[in-house]
């Protein structure tokens, strides 16, 4: 006889474990910031250790192939309910119900809350969390469930926000008392600006519905002071433990330090280049001469009365069915015109004999990184005929080569302000948006201004493009002594950078930063010139002078934490440390600290100085 193969073990079925109670519960805490204290847990559930079925994944899974989905959550509710009066935790316990699970649980609220009550839980300390496991077709039908939980008084929270069926939607229509925002938009957040932003507005959303945002995901002390900042007031995650049968009863001491830390965050920001700046249509909007065009069939005749009865109009587009075809200078035309029989040779001939059939036509949705190229193009037309703004085709008007370059200016400088095109490192807005929130939370902070000595000259004997690679390279030296989480690193703009330390340790990074950045700068010379030690050239009076290598210097003012009447603003601050940077330049080592006494004199006007050279 043939051996025949074993069969396989039956496999273990969601409605025998319910009935034999294999499941078990654990729980993870969810802390309150304000206070530094657990405000509750979250009850989760676990299948037979060892099992193919211990994780949820696993049982939830295998529950939605037999169809007991809802069984699971009602038994896995109750396993979580009885294990948390057991262990006599304090706080709120959040249950996971998918939307079909909700409507069961109202349908048997008598019976659940008479549960709760032999259990010795009240209703006020549950918290019914909507999973995003399924959609609800049907809101309307679905808010009687969540309004007879509420008045039994059960709150109501959307899980995993941002995720799957967590809906914008929903928030709106049901109203949550706390959104739980998905671990995938709180990792890593120290460090990515868009989760930041994405975050951020989800706050706001929240201020204005009342709800409580629950950050889930928190594993490490830069993510928790973020979402601290930022004034989200909950939060969940291994920071503050894992998922266990015996739950810790109070914050572990290094989240708890975490809160109470006295430095605020640095946000991360996101960098906003040309293209990133106020749109090419805002730039359009501003250089566009709303004038009347001409039609194919117009005449020589027309375009002068056109020209005659609007003498400040540079230019005529002609268009045909509103779609600009060439373009009329009026220079070029009036001097032809001027010439002598012009006007009775070609007055009734058709107005395109003299115009330009390809202008240079810009679509108002052009951004300015198109723009600057066609600055930059070997086609020059533009600046002496002008070009045509369409949108989405159609004619709009006109603009000239002068609004072209100005659009493209104002929109360059409007960016430099938020971020350093050269750097990237963000510019004097988010300078100064920082050291208001440093003033506003009473962090005390060190201000270091830092500057370059000897650098218009290097700029000028070896071309901007070589002084723009010293600039990145003092960047880099910069970021890489200040600590991202703590210390604040931004470009005010041509050598000049501001640092906004947090780190104890400030002296010591700026020591740094002056080493390495004279040690290295001195790469960027010709041999020659680091044989000579410096390069000569010219003083500001035009006077020969030799001048040693490029270095660094920094000016730091410790501001601290203010007391009484005295309020300083952000230019204060930036003012004490520039005249702080100034003394450094004339340091050997190139590092001065202002005394806070005198830079507070400084502050209330008791002592006045040129503050930036």
């Amino acid at each position: 006889m043939s051996q025949r193969s074993p069969l396989p073990a039956p496999a273990l079925r969601i409605v025998d474990l319910i009935a034999q109670r294999k499941l078990s519960a654990v729980f993870q805490p969810i802390v309150d910031f304000e206070a530094g204290a657990i405000l509750g847990y979250e009850g989760l559930i676990r299948g037979p250790a060892g099992t193919a079925l211990e994780t949820p994944y696993a049982l939830f899974a295998q529950a939605a192939a037999e169809g007991s989905v809802i069984a699971l959550e009602r038994a896995a509710a109750c396993t979580c309910i009885e294990a948390f009066a057991q262990l006599a935790c304090e706080g709120k316990l959040f249950l996971n119900f998918s939307a079909g699970g909700i409507r069961q649980l109202a349908d048997d609220r008598d019976g659940t809350f008479v549960m709760l009550r032999d259990l010795g839980v009240d209703a006020e300390r549950i918290v019914i969390e909507l999973t995003e496991q399924s959609a609800i077709p049907d809101v309307a039908s679905f808010l009687p469930a969540i309004s007879v939980l509420r008045t039994a008084g059960a709150q109501f929270a959307l899980d995993d926000y941002g995720t799957a069926n967590a809906s914008m939607n929903l928030w709106v229509r049901l109203k949550p008392d706390m959104v739980k925002l998905d671990r995938f938009f709180i990792h890593d957040i120290a460090s990515d600006p868009l989760k930041f932003e994405a975050v951020k507005a989800m706050q706001h959303f929240a201020a204005a519905s009342g709800a409580r945002l629950v950050a889930e995901g928190i594993e490490n002390e830069a993510d928790l002071i973020v979402v601290r900042d930022m004034g989200i007031t909950c939060g969940q995650g291994y920071f503050f433990g894992k998922p266990l049968a015996q739950p810790p009863r109070a914050v572990p001491d290094a989240a708890r330090e975490a809160l109470r830390a006295g430095h605020i965050a640095v946000f991360p920001e996101a960098t906003r280049t040309v293209s990133a700046s106020p749109s090419g249509g805002m730039a359009s909007a501003k250089m566009v001469v709303h004038a009347p065009a001409l039609p194919r069939e117009a005449t020589n005749n027309d375009v002068l009365e056109l020209f005659n009865r609007l003498p400040n109009l540079h230019a005529v587009a002609v268009v045909e069915h509103d779609v600009p075809i060439a373009l009329i200078n009026r220079r070029a035309f009036m001097d032809r015109y001027a010439l002598p029989y012009h006007r009775e040779l070609f007055g009734k001939r058709p107005c395109m004999l003299f115009a330009n059939a390809s202008p240079v036509v810009i679509e108002k949705s052009m951004t300015v990184e198109d723009m600057a190229k066609l600055l930059a193009s070997d086609d020059q037309r533009y600046l002496a005929d002008g070009f045509v703004i369409t949108d989405e085709g159609k004619y709009v008007g006109l603009g000239t080569g002068e609004s072209l370059v100005r659009a493209v200016t104002e929109v360059r400088i409007e960016a430099a302000r938020y971020a350093n095109p050269l750097t990237f490192l963000p510019g004097n807005i988010p300078i100064s948006s920082h050291i208001t929130r440093l003033l506003g939370h009473d962090a005390g902070f060190c201000a270091c201004y830092v500057d370059l000595n000897h650098f218009k000259p290097f700029n000028d004997q070896y071309g901007y493009w070589q002084g723009d690679e010293v600039l990145k390279f003092a960047a880099h030296v910069l970021a890489q002594v200040c600590d991202p989480t703590r210390d604040f690193l931004g470009h005010v703009g041509g050598d000049d950078f501001l640092i906004l330390f947090q780190s104890d340790d400030w002296h010591e990074r700026a020591q740094r930063a002056i080493q390495l950045f004279n040690d290295g700068a001195q790469r960027f010379y010709a041999p020659g010139d680091r044989l000579a030690g410096g390069i000569h050239g010219e003083d500001r009076r035009g006077n020969p002078t030799f001048f040693g290598f490029v270095t660094m210097a920094i000016g730091c003012v410790h501001v601290l934490p203010q007391t009484g009447d005295a309020m300083y603003s952000s230019e204060d601050i930036a003012s004490v440390a520039a005249l702080a940077k100034r003394r450094a330049k004339s340091e050997p080592f190139g590092l001065v600290l202002v005394e806070f006494e005198e830079s507070q004199a400084l502050l209330q006007g008791r002592t006045s100085a040129a503050l930036i050279d």
